[in-house]
């Protein structure tokens, strides 16, 4: 299980940036999502997935939310970040024969 501690020290050795200015910042992101997920919306953070809350239910302490994430395969050939539609191949065999 990765802990806050954990994800922020992952965050320094990946950004190079020192901890006293990572840790607001991820801080504020946790917080933000935290925010987002109680209000039940749906998150769309490539290339961490789309996040959907299914049910929501009511404990003595909070909530429990059940939720999907769903992730891109990584062996897609859409790059990180990159958002625009994939566009489909709709040369038939015809086409190509013709071509030739």
């Amino acid at each position: 299980m990765m802990r806050k501690k954990e994800l922020i020290d992952a965050v320094v050795a990946r950004s190079g940036m020192k901890k006293k200015d990572i840790k607001p910042a991820v801080e504020a992101t946790l917080a933000v999502l935290g925010e987002a997920l109680g209000d039940g919306r749906a998150l769309n953070l490539q290339p961490m997935g789309k996040v959907k809350i299914n049910r929501e239910k009511k404990l003595a302490s909070g909530r429990l939310l059940i939720a999907r994430i769903r992730q891109n395969d990584p062996s897609d050939a859409k790059t990180a970040g990159d958002d625009a539609p994939a566009v489909a191949d709709t040369t038939t065999a015809a086409d190509k024969a013709a071509a030739e």
